[in-house]
């Protein structure tokens, strides 16, 4: 019984110098897309235009989106410091392997939204630019980052396959609530217009 407590107590090995330099890019670009939200928020960028009666709405919107990211940092941050203090290492597995599950399906559905118009299906090729796909590649490659990282961090710290799954299943329902549950209840109140 000693031996399974002291294992579980055991720091994870530090990770190796590519693992360490995928983290702290992670971290970069968490905080960087932050600060454009909080950029947003600072220069009343909402403030005008279409949905300039919504202000309200995509202020409560932005705010979540700029902690989701300052979240995602601290995730990646400590999943490459030798012993993180705050989080359980069951738990931060967890998280990170949502993390890496939420940005891989959004990326995913961003694909298959371009394909759909790509091909007529849903919109038209014209509709396609290099920002849109600028777009989609970091993202692809943010998720490609927190599968580094979640992978790494769970063979270090000796973590069981289930962590992953759990991680994985979570994903969905933190999307859903991202993109769908908040924007909904903001709409009930008519902060959002509805749907």
């Amino acid at each position: 019984m000693a031996s399974v407590a002291s294992a579980r107590d055991k720091a994870p090995a530090t990770p190796g110098v590519g693992v360490a330099v995928t983290g702290a890019l992670v971290v970069l670009f968490c905080i960087g897309f932050a600060t454009v939200n909080v950029h947003f928020e600072m220069t009343d960028h909402f403030a005008n235009g279409v949905h300039a009666e919504y202000t309200s709405g995509i202020a409560v919107m932005n705010w979540l989106v700029a902690v989701l990211k300052v979240m995602g940092a601290t995730l990646a941050l400590l999943s490459i410091v030798k012993r993180p203090r705050l989080l359980p290492p069951a738990l931060l597995g967890v998280l990170l392997w949502g993390a890496f599950a939420m940005l891989s399906v959004y990326a995913l559905g961003s694909v298959i939204q371009a394909v759909g118009m790509a091909s007529g299906l849903a919109g038209t090729a014209d509709q396609i630019d290099m920002a849109g796909v600028g777009y989609v590649l970091f993202f692809l490659l943010f998720a490609a980052g927190y599968g580094v990282l979640a992978i790494s961090y769970s063979r270090r710290s000796g973590l069981r396959k289930g962590v992953a799954v759990l991680g994985a299943l979570g994903a969905p329902l933190g999307l859903g609530g991202i993109l769908l549950a908040v924007p909904m209840l903001l709409a009930a109140l008519d902060l959002l217009p509805a749907p």
